[in-house]
């Protein structure tokens, strides 16, 4: 089967999806031949217009507008989703917090963490369980989240330090998920490297010619490098690959 049709009929979801990496994973998925829930906190016009998006590329996409802070409710979240296309074969946890530009940056270090925790961490945990267990109820599915490579080997600084907790905790509960739903539902995840995405539009001299040097590839990658390594790992060609956390970040080593 080509790329183009390699998803075809099947449902996707994606938290995050207003802008950046969920944006450009929920456009590959719909060029490839998938249905696509977009999900947002507060972009619901940024969500309608890549709607539009997935309809031009002959793909039927909804908007599903929700706070993933809020716990209690991602049970119903979950449900809203299953019921826009009567079920959802692939899942992807894309929604996180962005405390490098904007108002979130001025945070102290502890409200940093606090909000690490529940929109990237508790979200993707509690959504990744609730999830796995209904595609284990309807017979398959594939789950998929966003780590970070420089978690599992350090980056100094604050943000190094915040962000290591928060996605090195979200790389080893995949693993494990992986196997506690094996061998209905396979569970991996997408650690990015240095990603063109708002900070990195914006970021200075030193930071560009930094990304550069520990870069191999001697480029950023960007948000479309993500989607396609997303649209292998939840398309049948892998088939044999679960409980993986899959680096793309063109070969940077340090």
């Amino acid at each position: 089967m080509s790329e183009l049709g390699i998803l075809h009929s099947f449902r996707a979801v994606v938290t995050g999806s207003s802008s950046g990496i969920g944006k450009a994973i929920a456009l590959e998925f719909a060029g490839c031949g998938a249905d696509v829930v977009l999900h947002c906190n507060r972009s619901a016009e940024q969500c309608r217009m890549i709607a539009a998006e997935v309809h031009r590329l002959g793909r039927s996409a909804d908007v599903l507008q929700a706070d993933v802070r809020d716990a209690d409710r991602l049970g119903e979240v979950i449900k809203q989703a299953w019921n826009f296309f009567g079920g959802v074969d692939i899942w992807v946890n894309n929604a996180g917090v962005d405390l490098l530009t904007g108002e979130r940056a001025k945070l102290s270090y502890g409200d940093k963490l606090t909000e690490l925790y529940e929109v990237d961490l508790r979200s993707t945990v509690l959504l990744s369980k609730m999830v796995g267990e209904r595609m284990v109820a309807q017979g398959g599915g594939c789950i998929l989240n966003i780590g970070w490579d420089q978690s599992d080997r350090g980056m100094g600084g604050d943000s190094g330090e915040l962000f290591s907790a928060a996605k090195n905790a979200i790389m080893g509960f995949t693993r494990s998920l992986a196997v506690s739903l094996a061998p209905t539902v396979r569970v991996n995840c997408i650690a990015p490297g240095w990603i063109r995405t708002a900070w990195g539009e914006q970021a200075s001299d030193t930071w560009q010619e930094r990304v550069i040097q520990e870069t191999p590839l001697a480029r950023w990658g960007t948000p479309e490098d993500i989607a396609k390594l997303a649209r292998f790992l939840v398309s049948p060609d892998a088939s044999y690959i679960t409980g993986q956390v899959i680096n793309c970040n063109g070969g940077a080593v340090r």
